[in-house]
């Protein structure tokens, strides 16, 4: 068999995803959350509304897809493990530095402010996509687990204190930007945040 033939089939499957992602996401951007439609969506990528649905059950599926793109796209390799060896500040920092590294993405603040525009309207779609965006746990959370089974932070709810942690981080590099248009953070600002956040979560936590 000609091994081209054998991997065309994968290929052009991957390229319809990647057609329907970013359709999607010119879609949301221009005409909002509400009036974007799987058949907008289809026909802007120009694939059959079957082959969107075939990638994505729903809107919502779509939409938090996007956005766990958005992330990972905005990383460099995989999230740093946990490390007993290794201090917890220049950890902390590590992982916080590539969260705030996200949060400096034009592309994911614009379709924030997609998704926040909508769950105003609509407090049970709300709900759904933050279900949606949780099926995956996120790095904090991860890591806040793993030193707190080490013995090395002080918490019996990783989930609340990440919560905490990330807050820390959005009252500076998020909530601003989104709701206000502020501009997003030099790199000398982002340092500062990490730092501060870090050192508060470690005095509360540590």
């Amino acid at each position: 068999m000609n091994p081209i033939e054998s991997t065309s089939p994968q290929r052009l499957t991957d390229r319809k995803r990647v057609a329907i992602v970013d359709a999607a996401i010119e879609e949301f951007l221009a005409a909002g959350y509400d009036a974007t439609s799987m058949d907008r969506i289809a026909a802007r990528a120009n694939v059959s509304k079957r082959t969107v649905y075939n990638h994505f059950p729903s809107k919502e599926a779509l939409f938090a897809a996007i956005l766990h793109q958005l992330w990972d796209a905005s990383q460099s390799g995989a999230a740093p493990a946990y490390r007993a060896d290794q201090p917890l500040r220049a950890q902390l920092l590590d992982l916080l530095g590539r969260k705030l590294k996200l949060l400096n993405d034009e592309s994911f603040l614009a379709l924030a402010r997609v998704a926040i525009a909508a769950g105003i309207h609509s407090p049970e779609r709300a709900r759904d996509m933050v279900a949606k965006l949780g099926e995956r746990e996120e790095d904090l959370t991860v890591w806040i687990r793993a030193a707190a089974a080490d013995g090395r932070l002080k918490t019996d709810d990783p989930f609340f204190a990440a919560l905490q942690l990330q807050a820390l981080v959005k009252a500076f590099a998020f909530w601003p930007q989104v709701t206000m248009g502020q501009p997003t953070l030099g790199e000398k600002e982002r340092k500062r945040v990490a730092e501060e956040a870090a050192d508060m979560f470690l005095a509360r936590f540590g």
